[in-house]
């Protein structure tokens, strides 16, 4: 749960599994046990986050190109009368949503809405009144519902639309993908200036279908593997180079029966928990030189 929380918190692997030790090292040396540990630790997480998410946010306004969260292949929460709630609350799209609130109002937010804390807790957690919480609920739900992304609800639907789509990409069927896209789709890269990324959004099913054409096969023209996973509680996958080191994830966002954003995480640095992390330029390059010798 600790972790949930400061994910939900700060969109990084890495710096909520931070939080979540410097918490339990702040319970293992309080000098008084607490009347409920879930309570203490959950306010000291989200303390420590909260402070993360501050400095974070100024190191964010100099980030090369498109930042998004670092992909969640797992979830350690699980609640399953709330499973499809809590996908959604940790997807790409709801993220970034999360990032338009000051860090008292994501905090909570996600302790309200997403875990239901009740009013005392939260207010003990971000050291505010309750009434001062009520009021920072009220504006973070005005600003989330004034973006918040529609899912489909039948993710079994989602799912076999996900299928067709790899299965699509993995035959380079331009025209497969394009009936799967919506009209303004939009395909988003993560590169961090440390990866190959677009410079700008590929827009359009008609451009973003050749795109995606044109490059998955000659990915498997050098051995790449798209392996299939859920990213962010969403239909995604993990990009392998023939070593079986990680590329990037992509993550799907559906809407109405098709395929609304495609969003890539490319950047080293927020892939090192999904596993050993290639040469995102050297597979590029080997990319551009397989074509060349098809040509």
């Amino acid at each position: 749960m600790l972790f949930a929380i400061a994910y939900r918190l700060l969109g990084s692997v890495a710096e909520a599994e931070d939080a979540v030790q410097e918490s339990w090292l702040r319970y293992e040396a309080s000098p008084v046990q607490p009347v409920s540990p879930k309570a203490y630790l959950s306010a000291v997480v989200t303390r420590i986050s909260i402070d993360v998410l501050r400095s974070a946010r100024v190191r964010r306004e100099t980030y090369v190109g498109e930042w998004f969260p670092e992909p969640l292949l797992d979830d350690p929460y699980e609640d399953p009368q709330r499973s499809a709630e809590l996908a959604d609350s940790v997807s790409m799209a709801a993220l970034l949503l999360l990032e338009r609130l000051t860090p008292l109002e994501r905090a909570v937010f996600v302790l309200r809405e997403v875990f239901a804390f009740p009013y005392p807790e939260v207010a003990a957690a971000v050291g505010r009144s309750e009434a001062a919480c009520r009021q920072l609920a009220v504006r973070a739900r005005r600003h989330v519902d004034l973006g918040r992304p529609r899912f489909d609800a039948d993710r079994r639907e989602r799912d076999e639309l996900a299928a067709r789509f790899f299965d699509a990409l993995r035959d380079g069927d331009i025209d497969g993908l394009r009936e799967l896209l919506a009209a303004d789709v939009q395909m988003v890269g993560d590169g961090g200036g440390k990866a190959p990324a677009f410079a700008r959004a590929v827009v359009g099913a008609e451009n973003v279908a050749r795109v995606l054409a044109t490059a998955f096969p000659a990915m498997a023209a050098i051995e790449a593997t798209v392996e299939r996973r859920e990213v962010n509680g969403q239909p995604g996958a993990v990009l392998r180079d023939r070593s079986d080191r990680v590329i990037g994830t992509m993550s799907l966002d559906v809407l109405d029966g098709r395929i609304q954003t495609i969003r890539s995480v490319a950047n080293p640095d927020k892939l090192a928990h999904v596993g050993p992390v290639a040469d995102a330029w050297a597979v590029a390059r080997a990319m551009k030189d397989s074509r060349r010798t098809r040509e």
